[in-house]
């Protein structure tokens, strides 16, 4: 039933009710539902229906012969009339059997009314059970509602929406992209084709709303498609002054949608706009633009740390700091231009955090923590083309040192060409049993022919060869992941092999090169909070 249809009940509930004591002697017995209860007893009732009657008569007009028996009920059915009830006594005694065969001829329900059972009874007991249908659904979808509003609220709230709207229509639901990525899904999937065809309804859907609305024309807002006995719907999400984000809500279910489901996913969709709208998904909220207030007033991190962690205090005071790259490859989509509201929201999300931000192919982000908080690698970051590298927990005084740590990480997990990597110490290494003061005097002297270099610097010639060394030599995964020309990375390491007097290409010398780079005072930082 959609929204526009008349509340309605299924034809077994009348036929169940025993102080009717109705009986179906002909006809389907497929289900059948009733929107309406009519009396009539003339020839040709069609122009008084409307479609989805109970139509009740006691045969006073009803032919005598059987063609027109035959063709008063082809006219009924071609109406809609969705069952036909016949009271028996005082005119007939018995259904008469012309009728009962037109019915089945013509797969009419045909229901016989005992001779104690008033028309009126029949339709008093539909109206009465299509107003208890009305109150359950109004029930049900305040139920759905209030536990779609919670699901908005929890740290996950786009896997927590999708779940409970998964829950209270029984359908799989999931959030994609403009590019068809799928980006999170609740309920139990169904078997191929169903995924991949919802994907491609949303893809068009979502395509077709933004040329509409480029063109200045109303845009659909949904679309519905039918295979095999499932029923696929999508919408696309709302977004201000009219337009449409670039997300789309896919649905698959074997059952046909209620109104319930309608009403329940129009709200699923109103708060997945919702969340992710600019505005949410850059976290502004009182608390976080008053620490930003009294960051640039020249307050220290330590100090507005605590207005940006949780309420509930639950997590601790600590601080996981991510690094991020979009690499794409294969069919991840590039990365769009601008603050994208369908990666913040997703990227937020997935790394549980507010507290993030995007500058083209680079992310960072802060996740409030407890001290022994292990970081997990989120699916959806690799499915959009990311790479991420984490630091351990850190207080807010070391968040200079957690930040070295995870782009560190993420130089490993480029290199290593992994989804993601966590800082982690090394328990037993070359750096362990050298002396640290030894250490950092060794690499100062190493690359102290660097500091008397002009343009473009001693750092950024350090930068060049760690991030070569990590990549083992690639020149063009240097230049990538830099964002340079090769020959700027050629031009540079030849610089470097200059000053310093050495040949890159002896595997001694990138070894010696390789510990003095870690050993260098502002690589060594974070070892001083673990070695006193």
């Amino acid at each position: 039933m959609t929204e526009t249809e008349q509340p309605s009940i299924p034809l077994s509930v009348l036929l169940a009710d025993p102080e009717l004591g109705l009986r179906q002697i002909a006809g389907p017995a497929e289900v059948r539902r009733i929107s309406t209860v009519g009396t009539t007893e003339i020839e040709d009732p069609t122009p008084y229906l409307v479609g989805g009657e109970l139509l009740l008569t006691a045969g006073v007009r009803l032919p005598r012969d059987a063609d027109g028996i035959d063709t008063y009920v082809r006219r009924v059915v071609a109406a809609g009339v969705a069952a036909l009830g016949f009271g028996v006594a005082p005119l007939h005694e018995e259904v008469p059997p012309e009728l009962v065969a037109a019915c089945d001829r013509h797969g009419l329900p045909l229901l016989r009314l005992p001779p104690a059972t008033p028309f009126v009874a029949v339709g008093q007991a539909t109206y009465a059970a299509i107003a208890e249908a009305r109150n359950r659904e109004l029930r049900d979808s305040s139920k759905a509602q209030s536990a779609l509003a919670s699901s908005a609220a929890r740290p996950d709230a786009l896997q927590a929406v999708l779940t409970q709207l998964s829950a209270h229509t029984g359908a799989w639901a999931a959030l994609f992209d403009a590019q068809g990525n799928e980006l999170f899904s609740a309920g139990p999937r169904p078997p191929a084709p169903t995924p991949q065809l919802v994907r491609d309804l949303a893809v068009r859907t979502t395509a077709r709303t933004h040329r509409r609305h480029g063109a200045g024309r109303p845009a659909p807002a949904a679309a519905a498609h039918h295979h095999g006995g499932v029923h696929l719907t999508v919408h696309t999400l709302p977004g201000a002054d009219g337009t449409t984000t670039p997300l789309a809500l896919g649905q698959a279910t074997t059952t046909a949608p209620t109104l319930v489901h309608h009403q329940v996913t129009g709200t699923a969709t109103v708060l997945l706009a919702l969340l992710t709208s600019p505005r949410h998904a850059l976290g502004t909220d009182t608390r976080s633009v008053g620490a930003l207030v009294r960051l640039m007033l020249g307050a220290t991190p330590a100090e507005v740390a605590p207005a940006l962690a949780p309420a509930d205090r639950t997590t601790g005071d600590h601080w996981i700091v991510v690094h991020g790259r979009h690499l794409p490859a294969g069919s991840t989509p590039a990365l769009p231009s601008g603050d994208d509201p369908a990666q913040l929201a997703t990227l937020g999300t997935a790394l549980g955090t507010p507290y993030l931000y995007i500058d083209g192919p680079s992310l960072r982000a802060l996740i409030p923590s407890g001290p022994d908080t292990r970081p997990s690698a989120p699916a959806q970051a690799a499915d959009l083309g990311w790479v991420l590298g984490f630091s351990p927990p850190a207080s807010a005084p070391d968040l200079p040192q957690a930040d070295r740590q995870a782009e560190r990480a993420l130089q490993r997990a480029i290199a290593a060409e992994t989804p993601v990597v966590v800082h982690s110490p090394d328990a037993l290494s070359m750096h362990a049993i050298v002396a640290p003061a030894d250490a950092q005097e060794l690499a100062r002297t190493r690359f102290a022919p660097l500091d008397r270099v002009g343009a473009p610097g001693a750092t950024v010639l350090l930068d060049t060869l760690r991030t070569w060394l990590n990549l083992h030599g690639s020149w063009d995964r240097t230049a990538a992941a830099l964002q340079v020309h090769r020959n700027t990375v050629r031009h540079r390491l030849t610089r470097v092999a200059e000053l310093l007097d050495v040949d890159l290409q002896d595997p001694e010398v990138r070894m010696e090169l390789w510990f003095a780079l870690h050993w260098l005072p502002d690589e060594q930082a974070d070892e001083q909070g673990r070695h006193p």
